[in-house]
């Protein structure tokens, strides 16, 4: 018995190491993948088969990478903020191209502006169905009409998928109907890429961890 609690033991600390270094090597060889696709915007003569007569992985991070700072660089340092202000305009003009743009930018600001909270709050909520409970994080507030309509206040929410959390729905649920968590966001989306794995730290864990802080800056 204690021969087969040793090798269970060993197996369990074996998945401790292989299971989130293999899911991070997933991650990164996905990520790898998607951004390689971009070289296909480049003309058949001038991609690396074709130059080279072997592919280059990794090669679409590099050049998707450049092409980004180039772009930043140039917009701080020469373009004026009124051509760009006129290029938006011009894009505002074009039915389908307006509606695209100004909601994908609209989201990419508040995701990478640093002055502005993506996510406000961690809910749980029950979903897919009555006695099963998952984790929800607060967008905003719900629109006027919604409300008016159902006769609630309702809230925002965005329902995230597990592993990737970049997916996920949005839902209008009635307020009362949702129990706030007092959890840190950025612990919620350690625990839904981790399948559960990472649980938010408890009472105790935070005061001792606040503790251990207090006296680290007084020393």
């Amino acid at each position: 018995m204690a021969k087969i609690g040793s090798i269970r033991k060993y197996i369990l600390t074996g998945l401790l190491i292989w299971i989130p270094l293999g899911v991070t090597i997933l991650v990164i060889k996905l990520l790898i993948d998607l951004l390689d696709r971009t070289l296909i915007l480049l003309p058949p003569p001038l991609r690396p088969e074709a130059l080279l007569g072997f592919s280059i992985p990794g090669l679409g991070i590099i050049i998707s990478a450049a092409v980004l700072i180039s772009t930043g660089y140039l917009l701080i340092r020469f373009a004026d903020k009124k051509l760009v202000e006129l290029g938006e305009k011009w894009l505002a003009r074009i039915p389908l191209v307006r509606s695209i743009y100004s909601a994908s930018k609209q989201v990419t600001e508040t995701i990478l502006n640093s002055d502005k909270n993506a996510f406000r709050n961690v809910y749980l909520i029950e979903y897919p169905r009555k006695g099963i409970w998952t984790f929800c994080f607060e967008t905003g507030d719900a629109i006027e009409e919604a409300n008016d309509y159902t006769k609630e206040e309702l809230l925002t929410v965005f329902v995230p998928t597990t592993p990737n959390p970049t997916s996920g729905f949005i839902m209008l649920i009635p307020k009362h109907e949702a129990k706030q968590m007092d959890i840190e966001v950025e612990d919620a989306l350690k625990l839904i890429v981790s399948l559960g794995v990472l649980t938010p730290p408890t009472a105790t864990e935070k005061a001792n961890l606040k503790t251990l802080k207090n006296e680290e800056k007084s020393a």
